[in-house]
């Protein structure tokens, strides 16, 4: 955004406009400074029902925000739009990340801890996640992959974007890598990209056993499963459940 945030003191109210950026928060200890989620923020389970809920990531509700009167609302580039966030920003310090990867991801988290105070705590956390993902090494040779997060269309994951960097790092190559970020995927496309191996997210699009058949019956010679979407897509503190995943989904693919 190529904004400056400064803050007089370490926030005591903040706003988070992110379901994993708002667990790391409570991860970092600052579960009684937050004041405000979205109705996506779902971990820490019994902590965010506490909370005030301000919308959606993509719809906030502005006057909900003027009424918590926020000192410091944490966002992201891809997650949030655009609009809302600049008209937060004529009132409010906004803080925002852009995560494509591990690196950006482990940036963010330092960068939180110094804004809120609680450097320590994610600089601890950062060290474990590194630790934790140079144990996982990609499966040698690579496998050909398609990550899929909607249906109807069926949408799945291109290039320059954290979903795409991680399956890298398992060795699942992504073969609608050469697309843009989140493409529309015909039937046509995908037999002809010709995975043997599809991936169906559990979110967004809340894929289950039962959308194997429809897939099998694209690309019947490729394996299919229905993985956990947060941990290849959240960037925050529920990384630390990732790596024993994804090495437990290499074994299996591996078989």
């Amino acid at each position: 955004m190529n904004r400056q945030v400064s803050l007089p003191q370490p926030p005591r109210r903040i706003v988070s406009l992110v379901p994993s950026q708002t667990e790391l928060l409570f991860h970092l200890g600052l579960g009684d400074k937050i004041v405000g989620v979205t109705k996506f923020c779902i971990h820490p389970k019994e902590q965010v029902k506490a909370k005030t809920k301000i919308g959606g990531t993509k719809n906030f509700n502005f006057e909900v925000i003027d009424q918590l009167q926020p000192d410091l609302i944490i966002g992201n580039k891809e997650e949030n739009y655009q609009a809302g966030i600049e008209q937060l920003q004529q009132k409010y310090p906004v803080w925002m990340s852009d995560i494509y990867s591990l690196d950006d991801s482990w940036e963010m988290m330092q960068a939180v801890g110094h804004l809120t105070d609680a450097l320590l705590p994610a600089e601890a956390l950062v060290s474990e996640l590194k630790q934790q993902f140079a144990q996982l090494q990609p499966v040698v040779p690579a496998i050909p992959t398609a990550y899929f997060i909607w249906r109807n269309p069926y949408m799945g994951i291109g290039n320059q974007n954290f979903i795409d960097h991680l399956l890298t790092r398992c060795g699942f190559e992504n073969v609608l890598g050469h697309l843009p970020r989140y493409p529309e995927v015909s039937a046509e496309q995908l037999r002809s990209a010709n995975p043997r191996l599809i991936l169906l997210s559990s979110e967004p699009y809340p894929f289950k056993e039962k959308h194997i058949a429809e897939f099998r019956a694209i690309c019947p010679e490729a394996q299919i499963k229905v993985v956990d979407g947060e941990l290849f897509s959240w960037y925050g503190s529920r990384l630390l459940h990732s790596v024993p995943y994804l090495q437990e989904l290499q074994q299996a693919v591996m078989g």
